[in-house]
């Protein structure tokens, strides 16, 4: 913090503006959903609490009220970080900054609407797959005119084979917008208890702005610091009521809304190895998911942690289908999930057929059948202190050990 200390009053401003406007987006965030959750259950978008003995209709998609807060409070605060500019005529305006900022509230509109959209009218994965592609254009184009490094360095033992850089060109560009998709998907995976979504978002939020942070003065790092810091209050105020036992749920609209936050940050501030380093939680439970997504196994439509009314505790989930189904890729992961313990698997001769039971390939799932049946509360915080730990080791590899394989350039970099 030593560089806000050192800098005059009128840069310090806008730092303080911003802390300012994340304090009153946590409060606002509160009291809008508390006002907006009978509407929400009266237009139909409400559900019941799977993991809980009573059915009380509880309003979902609140992610939208959270989102419409970010974007309001983000929209005030454009004209802070330049008001030294408008203050000195002589002064040049700074367009690459400000077009950053109009980039990235462009995309995380158009997720906030995707995610909405997909909580009302359910969307088919494709379009889930296709929409945060066009969303992330805005920052693709935005980072070709403003920044447009497409190199990779080359960690320093394979140097003599590759040189000290790699320039990627258009396949970065690639890169990148599939980092966008994941970022908008990988939080939507791995949710479905209270609290999941909005708390692993909190992690990763507080990561990034340690992160940043540590990286100042880079300009980039402060515009990360700008858009994380009011979306970290928004996420908080969503967390207070959302936490177990919820009292609103977060929809889809939550989900898509803080990947393409991280995904912004990372592109534009240009630290999108970093925050994919943060994600490998998420990546880990996307790869482990993968032979149900891309349906070498049978997917259910919904792969949640099954509730015991009688124990009130959290069992794995499983889906039940025939051994013949499956293809050769499909058997072969069955049985390596079965040899390593991955997935609780069995197979079983009924209505002479081979049947298989398998847990869903979930991390969630997975915890249940190694650990045993647990409260939701326990799952949920068992998941985000494991997100925790995770970002604690990712800090160590980005810094203390970084120096055996990279130069100091490479902080700057990634």
């Amino acid at each position: 913090m030593q560089y806000f200390i050192d800098l005059p009053l009128m840069r310090v401003l806008p730092f303080v503006t911003n802390v300012i406007m994340s304090i009153l987006s946590y409060i606002f965030t509160i009291k809008l959903i508390e006002n907006f959750k009978e509407m929400f259950i009266k237009a139909g978008l409400s559900g019941i609490d799977m993991g809980r003995a009573d059915k009380e209709r509880i309003p979902e998609s609140m992610g939208v009220i959270c989102g419409a807060v970010y974007l309001c409070v983000m929209f005030i605060f454009i004209p802070i970080p330049f008001l030294e500019i408008f203050l000195i005529p002589s002064a040049e305006f700074p367009h690459a900054e400000f077009v950053c900022f109009i980039a990235s509230l462009l995309s995380i509109c158009c997720m906030v609407f995707l995610g909405f959209a997909d909580d009302v009218l359910d969307l088919r994965w494709r379009h889930k797959l296709l929409l945060p592609t066009v969303a992330s254009l805005p920052l693709l184009m935005v980072y070709f005119i403003t920044f447009n490094l497409t190199y990779v360095v080359v960690p320093i033992p394979l140097r003599f084979l590759f040189g000290n850089a790699v320039d990627l060109n258009i396949i970065y560009y690639v890169y990148m917008g599939m980092m966008a998709v994941f970022c908008t998907n990988s939080i939507n995976i791995l949710a479905g208890l209270n609290g999941l979504e909005v708390g692993q978002s909190v992690i990763l939020s507080v990561a990034v702005i340690i992160f940043n942070i540590i990286e100042l003065p880079n300009p980039r790092h402060l515009f990360s610091l700008y858009m994380m810091l009011p979306f970290l209050g928004v996420s908080l105020g969503l967390l207070k009521l959302n936490w177990y036992p919820a009292s609103v749920f977060v929809g889809d609209t939550y989900c898509y809304f803080a990947g393409m936050a991280f995904a912004v940050v990372g592109i534009l501030g240009h630290f999108s190895k970093t925050m994919l380093m943060f994600f490998l939680p998420q990546i880990i439970n996307f790869l482990y998911s993968a032979p149900q997504l891309f349906r070498f196994i049978h997917c259910p439509r919904h792969r949640l942690p099954n509730y015991n009314a009688k124990t009130g505790l959290r069992e794995p989930s499983y889906a039940e289908f025939k051994y013949s189904d499956l293809n050769f890729a499909g058997r072969l992961m069955l049985h390596i999930l079965r040899i390593l313990r991955f997935a609780d698997v069995r197979i079983d001769h009924k209505q002479d057929a081979k049947w298989v039971c398998c847990s869903n390939l979930t991390v969630m799932n997975l915890f249940l059948y190694w650990f045993g049946s647990m409260t939701e509360r326990s799952l949920t915080s068992l998941v985000l202190a494991l997100q925790s730990l995770w970002i604690i080791i990712a800090f160590t590899i980005r810094y203390p050990l970084a120096d055996l394989f990279y130069n100091s350039t490479y902080y700057h970099t990634s």
